[in-house]
C-alpha cells in the first residue's frame, strides 16, 4: 500500500464570466478560479495525491501550464488521465479523502454531488469535507480556494504464467 498527498490553490479570476468548477461540479453564482485549465482545485489536489501515491510525479509534470494544447482543459480529462497512469503503474486506487478550504462559496450542499462525480471517475469512493480559515489569510479574505487530498493505493497482483 502507498499513500499520496496533493494540495492545490487558485485565486479567484477577475473574469466574471469564468465558471467555478470544484470537484467536477459547476458552482453557479460565484466567480471562477484563475488557471491554465478549468482551475478545479479539488480535482487537481486529487490528481496530485494519486500521482504521488503511484510515484508518478505531479500534475504539472504531465500537463504543464506552458502547453497551449491543454489551455482550458477539463479537470475531468486530467483526472481520467491520472487514474490511467496509476493503473499503468501497477496500482489500484483504494481510497481518496479531500478537504476544501474556502471562506466562500459555501459548498456543503454540493459535497455529495462532488463525491459522486469524482468517485465515478476514480472508481472508488472519494470523501469530501469543507472548512474555512475563520477569516484569516488570503482564503479568509476570499481571494481564492485551496484543497488538500490524500489517496491510498495498493499494488495490483501481478499475473503469473
Amino acid at each position: 500500500m502507498r499513500i499520496g498527498h496533493g494540495i492545490d490553490v487558485h485565486a479567484f479570476s477577475a473574469d466574471a464570466t469564468r465558471p467555478l468548477w470544484l470537484g467536477l461540479v459547476r458552482i453557479d453564482d460565484h466567480p471562477g478560479l484563475e488557471g491554465h485549465s478549468d482551475a478545479d482545485v479539488v480535482t487537481h489536489a486529487v490528481c496530485d495525491a494519486l500521482l504521488g501515491a503511484a510515484n508518478r510525479g505531479d500534475l504539472g509534470q504531465h500537463f504543464p501550464d506552458s502547453d497551449p494544447t491543454t489551455s482550458g482543459v477539463s479537470s475531468r480529462e486530467l483526472l481520467s488521465a491520472c487514474v490511467a497512469l496509476v493503473g499503468e503503474s501497477g496500482y489500484r486506487i483504494e481510497s481518496v479523502d479531500v478537504t476544501i478550504v474556502a471562506q466562500a462559496p459555501k459548498v456543503a450542499h454540493v459535497l455529495g454531488r462532488m463525491s459522486s462525480e469524482l468517485s465515478g471517475v476514480v472508481g472508488t469512493t472519494v470523501s469530501l469535507k469543507a472548512t474555512t480559515t475563520e477569516g484569516l489569510g488570503a482564503i479568509g479574505r476570499v481571494e481564492g480556494i485551496a484543497a488538500s487530498a490524500v489517496a491510498l493505493v495498493s499494488e495490483t497482483a501481478s499475473e503469473t504464467s
